[in-house]
């Protein structure tokens, strides 16, 4: 069990609670936990389901097949026969399209190998993000719940539209959950964006 499944099942009523408030009451106006909204487009509770959802354990294996699959594209292409003492057109034709192929397959800038190892280093640094993103999450959610706004709103009580101290302290709590969540996903698409040409079919 890592830190944020631990102390999920204890935030789930606050942030339930953030959410109905939210929902109900509102946030102060110029509150700056609505620019955390708008770049998040989630509530609070909605946001950390998303977070809790990555399970870097499922990639676990991804990249070490990715490495063990690049390494049998370099053994193909080792093991591709050169013509020896065939000789003539014919043997010239076979050996510039056998190069082509092992070229393509192991050794190029943008070789099947070359690339699958790049994809396993993604793998690897996804993994890493959501370990990282989900511990950053524990973390914030544990500085909540001790909070004093976190504290205030743990009351078994309906909510009060007209309350403004409940609507204060929800986007007080929420501000600093959305900000958690879309600071890591900011990093996320950063990866992504600097992966992008993994996408692109090879052009060996």
């Amino acid at each position: 069990m890592d830190p944020l499944d631990g102390v999920l099942p204890t935030a789930v009523p606050l942030l339930k609670r953030v959410d109905e408030v939210l929902s109900l009451a509102g946030a102060p106006p110029d509150h700056h936990v609505w620019p955390s909204i708008r770049r998040v487009c989630l509530l609070p509770w909605d946001a950390v389901q998303a977070v809790a959802a990555l399970r870097p354990d499922d990639l676990s294996d991804a990249a070490l097949e990715l490495r063990a699959d690049a390494r049998s594209y370099a053994g193909i292409a080792g093991s591709l026969p050169a013509p020896d003492v065939w000789s003539g057109e014919a043997a010239e034709a076979y050996d510039a399209s056998r190069r082509r192929t092992a070229s393509h397959l192991s050794g190029a800038l943008d070789s099947l190998d070359e690339r699958l190892e790049a994809t396993a280093d993604v793998a690897d640094a996804l993994i890493d993000w959501m370990r990282q993103t989900r511990s950053d999450l524990a973390v914030t959610l544990a500085e909540v719940l001790t909070s004093a706004e976190g504290l205030s709103l743990s009351a078994e009580t309906p909510v009060d539209p007209t309350a403004v101290r409940d609507a204060q302290a929800a986007a007080e709590v929420a501000v600093r959950v959305l900000e958690t969540v879309a600071n890591s996903y900011d990093a996320a698409l950063d990866l992504i964006t600097r992966s992008a040409d993994l996408a692109t079919p090879s052009q060996t």
